[in-house]
């Protein structure tokens, strides 16, 4: 059974895409191809309110949405706390552990926990509680989940919009040559800005200087951060995708934090800003953060 849709509106583009191309980029639920594709075989993925097909090309200016089925009940109980932040009856923050799945086929993902750790809400469009945005596996930090149909809507919308302010902390590998930058690479042949800004630097015997760096994404490519830092060569400390191969950190996992988050409550519309807990590897590093 439906019970939530997210809409889309396409932008101006410089040349049409195929939707799958496009469409995996821009909703949680549907992260890749292969997901995609499977929404439209099941009639879950409209254009201009038209059930789509493979092989549809987007020009810009058309609404692409995304039905959202109602989640079965899981068939046992899943025990996973979750540390809130900030909740009210329209959406919740959490902040999320490292390794654990945001959402996905598993059984301990974060989306499958939210609602034995969350109160349910008191407005008439309730709903399930509704991931907003991803983080990977092993980034810690804040994560927005909205409680109602008119704040999934809205919060969605924020995020699409570029309306939604996040801000990283990363300890990367090497001295960085300029301490506030801008990096405007694409990714998958999509505009990527990242902006960053280095806060503090240490020794390190293996390392020779870890950087303790402030990450701005300007856009919300998959993996943008971890692939940016890369290519100026500052990787973030245990990224084991995007590392140096003979400066692979395991074992600890990445040391990526998201800090910060700063949206328009979809109800009273006033500017709420987020922050969560530093990890504690991180203050082990870096001991001004404590």
């Amino acid at each position: 059974m439906v019970k939530n849709q997210i809409d889309h509106i396409v932008p101006k583009l410089a040349e049409p895409i195929r939707l799958q191309d496009y469409a995996k980029d821009i909703f949680l639920y549907a992260p890749t191809k292969t997901a995609i594709k499977k929404a439209m075989k099941r009639g879950l993925l409209l254009v201009d309110s038209q059930a789509t097909q493979e092989g549809i090309w987007i020009k810009g200016g058309e609404t692409i949405s995304l039905l959202i089925e109602e989640s079965k009940p899981l068939t046992k109980e899943l025990n996973l706390n979750l540390e809130v932040i900030y909740e009210d009856d329209s959406l919740a923050v959490i902040n999320k552990p490292a390794g654990i799945l945001v959402s996905g086929n598993k059984f301990v993902t974060i989306a499958n926990g939210l609602k034995q750790n969350l109160t349910p809400s008191k407005e008439k469009d309730a709903c399930s509680p509704q991931l907003i945005h991803r983080l990977d596996y092993g980034t810690t930090g804040v994560l927005l989940a909205a409680k109602t149909a008119s704040a999934l809507r809205n919060l969605s919308r924020q995020f699409q919009n570029s309306q939604v302010e996040k801000t990283y902390l990363a300890i990367s590998i090497g001295k960085f040559s300029t301490k506030a930058n801008t990096i405007d690479e694409a990714i998958d042949d999509k505009p990527s800005i990242s902006e960053y800004e280095v806060i503090e630097e240490v020794d390190s015997k293996r390392f020779e200087t870890l950087s303790l760096v402030r990450l701005k994404p300007r856009t919300g490519r998959r993996h943008q951060l971890r692939k940016h830092l890369s290519s100026i060569g500052h990787p973030i400390l245990g990224d084991q995708t995007y590392g140096l191969p003979d400066k692979i950190l395991k074992g600890k996992g990445i040391y990526l934090h998201a800090s910060e988050l700063t949206f328009n409550h979809p109800q009273t519309q006033t500017k709420v800003k987020i922050e969560s807990r530093i990890p504690k590897k991180f203050t082990k590093i870096f001991d001004t953060l404590n």
